[in-house]
């Protein structure tokens, strides 16, 4: 597991590689942990390297704050394992908008940063994940977090969840259709898959999200796509 710590306290930062490390010695799971002094590091490093599980951060930082770090990560990634370190309790809402596993309350206890990195990896293990081109990068994505896939010419676009803009692949259509998990999306357009777990209402003409985005349904699908997105929430 690769995990950031993004905390300007060394004393804080070092107590918790410490943990972090125990956790690892202790599961046996693989751990690598590196720590960064300011937000602004983090993103330096990140921009290069975009290969990270989990982000440990705090809130209260010089510079730029650890939730507007937090936010950014966000709309380029929505597979980090976020979870928040801080001496005061009053970030909760803000939390919910980028969708923070866990609030850790400083001083840091090992019992509660070793329940965070449990549940970080059951996180983990649950979510499929497909593994797509943009540009030169190669990135892994969580199909949970897939919206919808857009067909563009030879290419693709994916809206993922809470992302500003679609992302571009490489990939094309009939390929995501191949990787992309049958029991979970299907066409609600000729030129659109959708993740039914992931809609939110369906209207006549367009199938909206939960995050407020939206893409056509044709008319010979709709009937289709209404009844998969009924049948699968009377099962859950």
């Amino acid at each position: 597991m690769k995990i950031a710590v993004v905390e300007d306290e060394k004393a804080h930062s070092d107590l918790l590689l410490r943990y972090l490390e125990e956790w690892g010695r202790e599961t046996g799971q693989p751990v690598l942990a590196e720590a960064f002094g300011s937000s602004e590091g983090f993103l330096f490093w990140y921009g290069e390297q975009r290969d990270c599980d989990v982000l440990f951060v705090d809130i209260q930082m010089p510079g730029m704050d650890g939730m507007e770090l937090a936010r950014k990560v966000r709309k380029e990634n929505g597979d980090i394992v976020i979870i928040f370190a801080t001496g005061v309790g009053d970030y909760l809402e803000e939390g919910y908008e980028v969708e923070a596993l866990h609030y850790l309350i400083k001083p840091l206890s090992p019992k509660k940063v070793k329940e965070c990195l449990e549940k970080a990896l059951r996180r983990r293990r649950r979510e499929a994940f497909v593994t797509l081109h943009t540009g030169e990068e190669i990135l892994k994505i969580s199909q949970e977090h897939i919206n919808y896939v857009e067909a563009r010419g030879r290419s693709c676009c994916i809206g993922r969840t809470g992302a500003a803009e679609p992302l571009e692949v490489r990939e094309n259509f009939s390929e995501l259709e191949r990787m992309l998990d049958g029991g979970e999306f299907m066409k609600c357009h000729r030129s659109f898959l959708c993740r039914i777990s992931n809609i939110h209402h369906i209207g006549k003409t367009d199938v909206f999200f939960d995050d407020g985005s939206a893409v056509p349904v044709s008319r010979r699908l709709y009937r289709q796509v209404n009844q998969r997105f009924i049948s699968y929430f009377r099962r859950q």
